[in-house]
């Protein structure tokens, strides 16, 4: 992206100073690290992070002010997961964005999601400067979004985790954490804050209180949960929670679980469906439209070319099937057929979304060749504050999928990081 910033770092690249770096990693993390890292960090123009992050914003602040859009969007809500104690807005936002030639030919971001759920805001922001510090990056490249500095960011994200309460009283609660690939970010987070990860099956419940047993296995009272136990999992796992999560108890959540239904892929159509439609969005209805009818006719006004025959063998290629609550891309259909989609039952075809295929430009220069970048804007909006887009996460991949278990094979993809010249 910045080609001078490019050619100096491949230039100094060695095997030697990757391997130091992810011994970095894995020292900081206290465990390590599941995934892959990538080789390199991207380099991006200022600007182009700050349209992102600007873009990200408004869409959220337009769905929090469509009263008709969460109301419909409350209605998705499984049954058995609508928490009491609702917060006014989410605490965190996650905002995923693709690279691709425009019309002009000129590189422009296009939404991929949008989502209201913690992203790994510990190990990001640690991941960033171990970045700085393997590689010895100029001092003049920035990281942090809104203002901010390493300072700022944790005292942000103090703020959003753990309010005005005792850590001890604090708990980052996950399904069998020990064992979830995002286990450094958990450590990262537990250590700065002082709080305890917890596995979200262990919470013991006692009159109207949640309780947790501490190191020394002391039962202690929990005043506010940092929530990363997704939906999804505690659904396809079977998982009964030893608490109702639908009963009113005496404790705060930072990131209210019901927003991560509120705002999220349901959320797409629904800024596609306006005579205003941001161009930054990429056309998308629901699955249950799309058969119906209506559905193709938007995406066929919308310009996205759809193929004339309806039968089962029918290949829809420029649309991505898309399960509206499922994690690290799980479920998405490139190129599905008609029969795939008349297969779906027609009572959860709503749960479902077409979408418009976005051809990642390759863009990032490798030894290996050009790589794609996915490209995810971290906000934290703590109670009585605002929403602030703090630090940017990068995808790495040259395959269909961006995330970093679809590229477990290569080299020079996967987790990221980006950095921009400041003036």
């Amino acid at each position: 992206m910045i080609p001078e910033l490019r050619q100096s770092f491949n230039d100094q690249f060695s095997t030697a100073k990757y391997d130091a770096f992810l011994e970095l990693l894995e020292a900081r993390s206290s465990t390590k690290v599941e995934f892959r890292i990538a080789e390199t960090p991207v380099f991006l123009p200022r600007e182009t992070l700050d349209k992102m992050a600007n873009a990200g914003q408004a869409l959220a602040m337009r769905l929090l002010s469509d009263s008709a859009y969460l109301q419909a969007a409350r209605q998705a809500i499984p049954q058995g997961f609508c928490v009491a104690g609702e917060t006014v807005h989410p605490n965190f936002l996650t905002a995923d964005f693709a690279l691709v030639r425009n019309r002009g030919g000129d590189l422009s971001p296009r939404l991929v999601e949008i989502q209201a759920f913690p992203s790994v805001f510990g190990y990001q922001e640690m991941l960033t400067s171990a970045y700085r510090e393997s590689y010895d990056l100029p001092s003049p490249l920035g990281s942090f979004l809104g203002g901010l500095d390493e300072e700022g960011y944790w005292a942000l994200l103090r703020q959003a985790i753990v309010a005005s309460h005792d850590p001890e009283n604090v708990v980052l609660t996950e399904v069998d954490p020990l064992h979830q690939k995002t286990l450094p970010d958990f450590r990262i987070t537990a250590q700065r804050l002082g709080i305890a990860v917890v596995d979200i099956t262990t919470v013991e419940p006692i009159g109207d209180t949640l309780h947790y047993r501490n190191d020394r296995g002391r039962l202690t009272p929990i005043r506010r949960i940092y929530n990363r136990a997704i939906a999804d999992e505690l659904i396809v796992r079977k998982i009964e929670l030893p608490f109702d999560l639908t009963r009113s108890w005496k404790v705060e959540w930072a990131g209210h679980p019901n927003w991560y239904f509120l705002i999220s892929k349901f959320a797409v159509p629904w800024l596609c469906d306006s005579s205003d439609r941001d161009p930054i969005v990429p056309p998308a209805v629901f699955l249950s439209d799309f058969l119906a009818g209506p559905g193709r006719e938007k995406l066929a006004a919308a310009g996205v070319p759809l193929p004339s025959d309806r039968g089962p063998d029918t290949v829809y290629s420029e649309v991505l099937l898309k399960p509206l609550f499922s994690f690290a891309g799980k479920g998405i259909e490139f190129e599905p057929t008609q029969a795939l989609l008349e297969s779906i039952p027609e009572g959860r075809r709503s749960d479902f979304l077409l979408q418009q295929r976005m051809r990642f430009e390759p863009t990032i220069q490798t030894p290996h060749g050009l790589t794609q970048a996915e490209i995810r804007i971290l906000y934290i909006w703590p109670q009585g504050g605002n929403l602030t887009a703090a630090l940017s996460l990068v995808r790495l991949g040259r395959g269909k999928m961006m995330g970093v278990d679809h590229n477990k094979d290569q080299e020079w993809v996967g987790a990221s990081a980006a950095f921009f010249p400041q003036a």
